[in-house]
């Protein structure tokens, strides 16, 4: 039995649409820290499934997939100490309560 494209897309597509989901109700920056992560491992997916399958001899969406985790993992600290940052200021890492560090 041969894996078909679909195979990988129906995953990746359900990794996104669950990480959207997250990122748009959740509130807590690390649960939308989390699902952003979970749509960026979505399109690593993508970038590997779409070089195998376009083209087999080529490695260039494995390049560009380690390029983007590489992104990914340099965004994560970033924003993590961001968070942290807040939350010596406010206490909290509600999104909603980062209004308060105007005053």
């Amino acid at each position: 039995m041969d894996i078909t494209l679909i195979y990988y897309l129906v995953p990746a597509i359900i990794m996104f649409c669950c990480g959207v989901y997250g990122f748009i109700t959740r509130r807590n920056m690390i649960a939308m820290l989390i699902s952003l992560e979970l749509m960026l491992n979505a399109v690593d997916i993508n970038f590997v499934v779409f070089n195998r399958y376009l083209y087999p001899e080529a490695t260039e969406g494995m390049f560009f997939t380690l390029f983007a985790i590489a992104i990914a993992a340099a965004e994560t600290a970033i924003a993590i100490a961001i968070i942290i940052n807040v939350f010596r200021a406010v206490k909290n890492v509600d999104a909603r309560d980062i209004d308060k560090m105007k005053n």
